[in-house]
């Protein structure tokens, strides 16, 4: 099973719900074509008026779909377009949704999911929640856009605490870094969520997309283009022996060997 990003759509609100059972709703390749194509949909609806993006099963999402990695990382190539294509064209339309999205966050947000929570507007978390982004144990970096992104929503000192030493934090740390707006009682959490779209439903549709088209403007600094910059040569490590060494390792439910 590869998992499925579900699209409800209920009067004028949009529900996406990240579903991949038994693996914490790990992000598969389809996975990340079906969240782009929910939200290219939902930007081509002006009827809708608040987007909730939520994690099936008591988390929101683990990361990627590590037992599909052997089959693309390993190849210049194919790691590129999985990256800049299917990974970053579900993150992008993400961005350029100009529906506010508020994210229910409970259970693990790691990785990926991470890097979902990021695009959003409004995160609401579990007093319980986990976020880290330890791909550093499996051999490899964050792709170039994808940092951007991180770093923007995290902050730098997280970011580089996340990537460089594998931190898992949990969610009061990032309440306290900024990193999330409300932080409840896990039974909490799906009233709070819903609490916060019930806000948002009564004000100008207008104006919250005007406000969301500003923010994205503003947001396209310097740094973001020196990431774009990094594209060429970002996926050359595609066949070394760590990138392989730490995703098979993972496979195979053992400890890395890397070469120091």
């Amino acid at each position: 099973m590869s998992g499925a990003v579900q699209l409800k759509v209920t009067g004028p609100l949009a529900f996406v719900t990240l579903s991949h059972p038994g693996k914490f709703n790990a992000m598969s390749r389809v996975m990340w074509r079906q969240l782009r194509a929910a939200f290219e949909g939902i930007q081509q609806r002006s009827d809708l008026l608040c987007v909730l993006i939520q994690g099936d099963g008591g988390h929101f999402c683990a990361g990627g779909d590590i037992s599909e990695y052997a089959s693309f990382r390993f190849e210049e190539a194919s790691l590129h377009d999985f990256h800049e294509n299917e990974v970053w064209g579900g993150l992008q339309a993400m961005l350029d949704c100009d529906a506010p999205i508020v994210a229910r966050i409970d259970g693990n947000c790691m990785g990926a999911g991470l890097e979902i929570a990021s695009c959003c507007d409004i995160r609401i978390a579990a007093d319980s929640a986990r976020f880290s982004a330890p791909i550093a144990r499996l051999g490899f970096p964050m792709a170039p856009r994808e940092a951007a992104l991180v770093m923007r929503a995290v902050g730098e000192l997280t970011a580089r605490e996340m990537l460089l030493t594998a931190a898992v934090l949990d969610a009061q740390e990032m309440k306290q870094r900024g990193f999330l707006n409300q932080l409840v009682p896990a039974d909490a959490l799906c009233a709070a969520a819903l609490a916060r779209v019930d806000r948002i439903k009564p004000l100008g549709p207008r104006a919250a997309r005007l406000n969301k088209q500003a923010l994205r403007a503003i947001a396209q600094i310097p740094r973001a283009q020196a990431a774009i910059d990094l594209i060429a040569n970002a996926y050359a490590y595609a066949a070394s022996a760590e990138h392989r060494e730490g995703v098979t390792a993972f496979i195979e439910k053992r400890e890395p060997q890397f070469a120091r």
